[in-house]
């Protein structure tokens, strides 16, 4: 018998391709998910809850709502739940991609068995990317949900629009967020990670307040980053006020993230796993 018709046989042959291979995962994290969602429910619904109640609602009482001011939005509520929003699609993919990695390279060697099968790098990176963007899908349509009584959306098709948005910025930081925890050799780094990664773009990429209170040079290094895209193509989703080339050029900067991230995380887990 050849070795291909003995691959035939026994159902081992190696999937045509990363997004074959990653289909060929799918029960793997749909049994992960079902052991572990119930983890995340809560909070799901808790945390938009909370930040809505405490920045929009209450703290929102003491600031003018011009629209001069805010980019729009007639009141401070409303120009900061889209911000929160976009901010919680890059908060999922900092959970679900920096100490989850490395417990998969290094604690549990999750990936060194995926890849003893006919898996390749490109396989296990796409299937675990597909699997967090569900993370921030689900996420953010509980957010949404969550939001919408509020008040809070001045238009429809914007905020269906904005979903698809969430999921291109989830797929900004999931690429090099993976790339990085994938070359990290302990996870004392991911401190710096989150204190100079995430917080400041939290709070810094307008999802609070408008990025021109900052000054130049600050203003600058917030149109940087991926996030100020993602809350600026959000607001304007959302609140039905789209320029579309500004938009078009934030679509097109958070593909570029996503797709550089994706060619650098399969590149490093290889060299870190096989060469």
């Amino acid at each position: 018998m050849s070795t291909t018709e003995s691959q035939s046989s026994t159902g081992s042959t190696a999937p045509s391709g990363p997004l074959a291979g990653a289909v060929r995962m799918g029960d793997y994290w749909a049994t992960v998910y079902r052991r572990t969602w119930k983890g995340s429910v809560i909070t799901s619904f808790v945390t938009p809850l909370l930040y809505i109640l405490a920045m929009g609602v209450l703290l929102g009482g003491f600031i003018e709502g011009d629209p001069d001011q805010l980019e729009g939005a007639t009141s401070y509520l409303a120009f900061v739940a889209p911000g929160l929003l976009a901010a919680q699609a890059m908060t999922v993919v900092f959970g679900e991609l920096t100490y989850p990695v490395m417990g998969m390279i290094k604690w549990q060697r999750t990936f060194y068995g995926m890849i003893a099968s006919p898996l390749e790098i490109a396989d296990v990176v796409l299937a675990h990317v597909g699997f967090v963007l569900f993370r921030v899908g689900t996420t953010c349509a509980v957010f949404t949900a969550v939001m919408a009584p509020f008040g809070v959306f001045d238009s429809l098709w914007g905020v269906l629009l904005a979903f698809p948005a969430q999921l291109l910025i989830g797929l900004a930081f999931a690429g090099p967020l993976y790339a990085i925890s994938a070359g990290m050799r302990n996870e004392s780094g991911f401190s710096l990670v989150f204190r100079l990664g995430m917080i400041p773009m939290f709070l810094f990429s307008g999802a609070f307040f408008p990025i021109a209170n900052l000054g130049p040079v600050m203003e600058w290094l917030a149109r940087l980053t991926p996030l100020w895209h993602g809350v600026d193509l959000t607001r304007m989703l959302v609140l039905g006020r789209v320029d579309w080339s500004l938009a078009a050029i934030h679509v097109a900067y958070l593909t570029a993230f996503a797709v550089v991230g994706y060619l650098l995380a399969v590149r490093i887990l290889k060299k870190r796993l096989v060469d």
